[in-house]
């Protein structure tokens, strides 16, 4: 008898996935320490604008009892949150890029 303990639904779906992967060209190369290291900083920047923006937003907030004021800042908002996540995947995707022209 084998000493293979059975997969779980996780293990099994990830090697069709890498399957598929193969069979469509698509390569992986793992990320090096530096990459996880710039990724790692990409997110944290991330989690710092957002808690900051959320915390001025809220400040800003209290101000207001216009109902159309209130409509504007929370559409900047939203405009902000949108601006800081597209900075952060467009920095990601740059230190990933760095591993293809190694």
């Amino acid at each position: 008898m084998s000493d293979v303990s059975p997969k779980s639904a996780v293990e099994l779906a990830m090697e069709k996935l890498a399957r598929q992967d193969a069979e469509a060209g698509i390569k992986t190369q793992a990320l090096t320490a530096e990459q996880k290291q710039g990724i790692a900083d990409a997110r944290r920047n991330y989690k710092a604008k957002v808690a900051e923006c959320r915390i001025l937003h809220t400040s800003e907030l209290v101000a207001v009892s216009d109902p159309n004021a209130h409509a504007e800042l929370e559409a900047n908002f939203r405009r902000e949150l949108e601006r800081f996540a597209t900075d952060r995947d467009r920095k990601i995707d740059i230190i990933r890029g760095q591993s293809d022209k190694a």
